[in-house]
């Protein structure tokens, strides 16, 4: 009888293994509200996609904003000390981690997410790994071209960006401002509501969804479309986290990431931009496009600003920087060539 006892014993503990692995859970952290796009159209179908796939082996919890991991400076940390299992956070908060990437928030690259997440997905093998060791990256993308929001005074030139004190969101976006003559702050996201409505700040620079998202439309009155730059993210799991999983579990983690997930970013930021923009118009605010003439004006000034920027990248040992924002010029233009064909 004891051989019998013992192979059911081994049939037992091998049914705990099993229940176990089927029951692992994976902390996602990322730093907006929960009713933001990111979250509500991205994250938790990512999530639900992954979990459906593996059947229940890998399931998540996620902690957005207002959660004890859901701070905007501490993604990247998080998630490279094991803290979260994955996270979605901007490269450009704290500023310095990852300067290759936030070469594409450079002023007029682009004001389009969906080229902007294409051309750092193309360069990410050969030119943007390195920033990410002991990561696994599963997509990077961009916003749709930021916006100058305002609550007393209405820009529409140079000279009315003036000593103002606008919240930043990148370095190469607080290098453009203060160029420019403003006084660029930098701000978490969730902090802008109140800094503007007790006056530290005059503004900020944002696409139209925080401005819906963080409910900016409240206390703002103006609005200038500049089309001037986006703002970078990642998406990553930690090495470590990716490695524990069994191989049908990584296969289901990679079906969902990389080039097919990038390429939903830029039909994702349009749908979400949209009905911040009809809250503007309904609450009567004046929204504004900055005129070619401006334009003109400003990418001309700015030339010095994005030389500059460019060497302070390549001060932080990237000896390719030039090579690499050419590379995305190129990669931006080769995707918007084939929007048109």
């Amino acid at each position: 009888m004891k051989p019998r006892k013992n192979i059911a014993a081994a049939a037992a503990l091998a049914a705990i293994a099993t229940t176990a692995q089927a029951e692992t859970t994976l902390k996602i952290s990322h730093y907006l509200p929960a009713v933001h796009g990111i979250h509500t159209d991205f994250i938790e179908p990512w999530a639900q996609q992954v979990t459906e796939c593996t059947n229940g082996e890998v399931k998540f919890e996620i902690f957005p904003a207002g959660t004890q991991l859901g701070n905007v400076a501490r993604q990247q940390e998080q998630v490279m000390a094991g803290v979260v299992d994955v996270a979605h956070g901007l490269t450009g908060i704290p500023r310095g981690r990852f300067p290759r990437t936030s070469l594409i928030d450079m002023p007029f690259l682009t004001d389009n997410a969906g080229a902007a997440s294409y051309a750092l997905w193309e360069l990410f093998p050969d030119y943007l790994a390195e920033e990410y060791k002991g990561l696994k990256v599963l997509a990077l993308h961009a916003h749709n071209g930021g916006l100058l929001h305002t609550n007393e005074t209405k820009v529409e030139k140079m000279e009315d960006l003036k000593g103002l004190r606008l919240r930043t969101p990148s370095p190469a976006v607080s290098e453009m401002l203060s160029f420019l003559g403003a006084d660029p702050q930098g701000l978490p996201p969730g902090e802008v509501y109140e800094s503007l409505q007790r006056g530290v700040i005059n503004g900020t620079v944002f696409p139209w969804d925080p401005v819906r998202s963080f409910g900016l439309n409240e206390v703002l009155k103006y609005h200038l479309d500049l089309g001037a730059y986006t703002v970078s993210f990642f998406f990553v799991m930690n090495e470590r986290s990716y490695s524990r999983l069994s191989p049908d579990a990584q296969a289901c983690v990679d079906k969902y990431s990389g080039a097919d997930l990038v390429a939903k970013f830029g039909g994702w930021w349009d749908s979400w931009d949209a009905p911040a923009r009809e809250d503007a118009v309904e609450a009567g605010h004046e929204i504004t496009k900055l005129s070619k003439e401006e334009r003109a004006l400003w990418e001309e000034a700015l030339q010095p600003m994005m030389q500059s920027y460019i060497q302070s990248v390549a001060d932080q040992g990237v000896d390719n920087a030039e090579e690499i924002v050419q590379a995305m010029r190129d990669k931006v233009a080769e995707y918007d060539a084939a929007k048109t064909e």
